[in-house]
């Protein structure tokens, strides 16, 4: 679980490890040495030009240079201004080489970006972004220096053109901007360098999940009996059921008006609600509901945990409804306004406070896909192919977080683990997948787990 901290909490942290005895000039030697290091292991003694700014990231560009030649690599540095902080130009001066403009700077084979890092507040100038541009295409290879320039740290939003980079080298923490759209899909590779600062908080990247092992004594209700509802739309709550059923409930339950076609023998199908079954370890409502929100309303009366998906969100109507449900939720982005109305801040802020109206963990779903508790735990999922975008992989999802739910795992830690395990299994099906692919990759993806 690599974390993950604002802008604002950077600074805390790197005040923190100032006030214990690290001076501004070691972290930036730290910083620059492991920009150098992790670029050196990435293409070896490719020609480099960094490109510096004027603040603390261009500090560590000018460390990076001297490492780098320290290495044999042909490096040039060329500088958007004169370094303004004192760290960056006690970094300026112990660079022997040349420093050009870059304005006039010659491209490289390997451009390293340290314009500009967390701390931006507004794009490039339209000359200096031209100028990014060109150098970034004619690169055989793009390595940025903790954010790429032009990124706002704390929100993802492009400020300026940003070219796709090959690698970010990011120190301490990842920044928000590393797990959110659209600034994510720029970032290439991202690694995280320790440069002594401790990184606390409650935000994080989501990784591998730690499952309870089985209990070799245990039945089918002892690893956990999922009960869904079903609606209008059968095909959607099969899915779900299907993808609960390999996710490793014990048994899987469907409450149908009419049987549903090709669905795997193990999952049973009973023609009554039973929602208050004691023995209900989750219950999951909305997928394939449709415009039936009685199905809602006898789930909200079930005393079980539960998940609420797709038309079951849309027809909660009030967030309030959810106060007491001990609730997980997965809304896209249009069933997130529609539930929670116009919220301010960027995607992250927005999934922390739709998590405290409601009481509810929240799966934000998205090509940034975020995990947000009410008590303030917020999970930024790690990249996931893009062939997720097709219909029915949230219904997969929604089975999959009610099954680990079920399994006996707290509502945010379940959430986040089936949040993992869906983009693993998204790389296992490969892009041709359908959702029905999905599904059937999930064991060899919880196998992930295994090796």
């Amino acid at each position: 679980m690599r974390p993950i901290l604002t802008a604002e909490a950077m600074r805390a942290a790197e005040q923190s490890a100032i006030d214990a005895g690290a001076s501004v000039e070691t972290l930036m030697e730290r910083a620059g040495a492991a920009l150098a290091e992790a670029a050196y292991r990435f293409v070896g003694k490719m020609p480099a030009l960094i490109i510096c700014g004027p603040g603390n990231n261009g500090g560590d560009g000018y460390v990076a240079a001297r490492h780098l030649a320290k290495r044999g690599v042909d490096v040039r540095v060329a500088a958007l201004a004169d370094p303004k902080s004192p760290a960056s130009k006690s970094a300026r001066q112990q660079w022997s080489g040349r420093v050009e403009s870059l304005h006039t700077a010659d491209p490289a084979p390997l451009l390293i970006d340290a314009l500009f890092g967390t701390g931006l507040k507004k794009g490039l100038e339209s000359s200096a972004e031209e100028q990014f541009f060109r150098l970034a295409l004619a690169a055989r290879v793009t390595v940025a220096c903790d954010v790429p320039s032009g990124v706002e740290s704390d929100t993802g939003a492009e400020l300026s053109s940003v070219p796709d980079f090959d690698l970010t080298v990011t120190f301490g923490a990842l920044k928000p901007a590393h797990r959110l759209s659209p600034s994510m899909h720029k970032c290439g590779r991202v690694v995280l360098a320790d440069i002594g600062i401790k990184s606390p908080g409650d935000w994080f990247e989501i990784g591998p999940p730690v499952l309870r092992a089985l209990d070799p004594t245990g039945h089918k209700y002892s690893r956990g009996l999922v009960h869904l509802l079903a609606g209008k739309m059968p095909g959607a709550i099969a899915l779900a059921a299907s993808s609960a059923a390999r996710s490793g409930a014990g048994y899987v339950r469907v409450s149908t008006s009419r049987p549903i076609d090709n669905l795997p023998s193990a999952i049973v199908q009973v023609d009554t609600a039973e929602v208050n079954d004691e023995r209900i370890d989750c219950l999951l409502v909305g997928p394939g509901m449709g415009d039936v929100p009685q199905v809602l309303t006898l789930a909200l009366t079930s005393k079980a945990p539960k998940v609420i998906d797709a038309d079951g969100i849309t027809h909660l109507g009030d967030p309030e409804r959810l106060r007491g449900q001990d609730a997980i939720i997965t809304p896209h982005e249009g069933e997130f306004e529609r539930l929670f109305g116009k919220l301010d801040g960027s995607k992250a802020v927005r999934a922390l406070e739709g998590a405290r109206r409601s009481g509810a963990v929240i799966v934000y779903k998205g090509p940034d896909t975020l995990v947000a508790s009410p008590d303030g735990r917020l999970g930024f999922a790690p990249p996931a192919p893009a062939w997720l975008a097709s219909a029915g992989t949230g219904d997969v999802l929604a089975g999959l977080i009610a099954a680990i739910r079920a399994r006996g795992l707290e509502a945010f830690e379940a959430a986040c683990a089936a949040v993992w395990v869906h983009g693993r299994a998204a790389e296992i099906a490969g892009p041709s997948m359908i959702a029905d692919d999905l599904a059937a990759a999930i064991p060899d993806a919880f196998a992930l787990l295994n090796g």
